[in-house]
């Protein structure tokens, strides 16, 4: 394996900031179950399913894109989640283009009886916790405009955890349908 070694990770190897065009593109999971996590992510939250292999990966988008999730049991079939207390994954996260779509994301969840792990308003965004089938960690948020996010007095972005009201969120979705 190739790396750099750092006498100080904290560091930086270079003062130059990465292209703001740069952007993460897909995230590739392991999962103990190929159906189940179908079911999930093209089942609950409507993700296309754009390939599948058999039982063994599947490749899942929206929109046209060649995948944005990646699912496969290479070396996981029938597998547990990592315990707690181990590094890996915290979650990944799934930006929402509006509130609204939000909102319908959150009206699945609750068809599907898909329990939250929380809700929070982070004043740039306002987001949805929950567990996929196996036990990885999922965030579903929207960005407020750049313009309406918190700032302190010199001008400088700040954020907070505060409780997400629900029910606004769910008037959001009925207001989209109407």
């Amino acid at each position: 394996m190739w790396f750099v070694p750092l006498t100080n990770p904290m560091s930086s190897v270079s003062s130059k900031s990465i292209d703001s065009g740069v952007r993460i593109g897909h995230v590739h999971l392991k999962v103990a179950n190929l159906e189940r996590a179908i079911g999930f992510y093209h089942g609950v939250l409507g993700f296309d399913v754009v390939l599948q292999y058999g039982g063994e990966a599947a490749f899942l988008s929206a929109g046209g894109y060649h995948h944005h999730i990646g699912l496969n049991t290479w070396e996981s079939a029938g597998g547990a989640a990592p315990p707690a207390g181990t590094t890996g994954l915290y979650h990944v996260a799934i930006l929402y283009p509006t509130r609204a779509e939000l909102a319908d994301a959150l009206t699945r969840l609750m068809q599907a009886k898909i329990p939250l792990d929380g809700a929070s308003d982070h004043g740039v965004s306002e987001a949805l916790y929950l567990r996929d089938p196996d036990d990885n960690g999922v965030e579903l948020y929207w960005d407020r405009p750049s313009e309406q996010w918190p700032r302190t007095p010199d001008g400088k972005l700040t954020m907070y955890t505060r409780p997400l009201d629900l029910g606004a969120l769910l008037a959001c979705a009925k207001a989209a349908k109407n």
